[in-house]
């Protein structure tokens, strides 16, 4: 299935490419969710099951709907999913967003490669948010524990707007969260 208003747009760029999340991929992407678990908002692990039902009741039922809370899409290079993302909490009267983003766990390791593949997904999402939804406003939330992470977003346009401190717990210290923003 895909989102019904991305049948006519091809998010690519090179041999990457950003395509509606793939059921082939669901299992691939809960891996990389429990193994990153520190960087998401999840609090425990996901079981299959748990991800079987969020993707038959959470995303399948976006698919059809004009506006969707959130669009989650797959990040394929040369055809192989190395990651996912998309949009959530999307606001359509106010026309914003927040980006998510998680790469293949083995991928995370290599600073240079995480990088260079953030920024061609940050490049494609922009491209889906604002010539294609017309949004007007991205946002993003990133626990200050990746420096790396948030110099990507930062050089490609994302301004910081603020630090909430001591906003969460990861192994069991309290770690500030840094918000950033990007308006077109």
């Amino acid at each position: 299935m895909n989102y019904k208003f991305l049948e006519n747009y091809c998010l690519k760029s090179e041999e990457y490419e950003l395509v509606s999340i793939r059921n082939e991929d669901m299992l691939l992407i809960k891996e990389w969710r429990n193994d990153q678990i520190d960087v998401l908002r999840q609090r425990k692990p996901l079981s299959d099951e748990d991800q079987r039902n969020y993707f038959r009741e959470k995303v399948l039922p976006t698919f059809d709907q004009a506006e969707p809370e959130q669009i989650l899409l797959s990040y394929l290079k040369n055809g192989k999913c190395i990651g996912y993302g998309g949009l959530v909490h999307l606001d359509w009267e106010a026309r914003r967003g927040e980006v998510s983003f998680l790469l293949e766990t083995a991928r995370v390791s290599d600073r240079d490669m995480h990088s260079r593949e953030f920024k061609t997904y940050l490049a494609l999402i922009k491209q889906l948010a604002f010539k294609i939804l017309k949004l007007h406003r991205l946002s993003t939330e990133t626990f200050d524990v990746r420096p790396w992470h948030v110099a990507v977003l930062e050089s490609e346009g994302f301004k910081f707007e603020g630090r909430l401190r001591d906003h969460v717990k990861i192994q069991g210290e309290y770690t500030d969260s840094l918000l950033h923003g990007l308006i077109i």
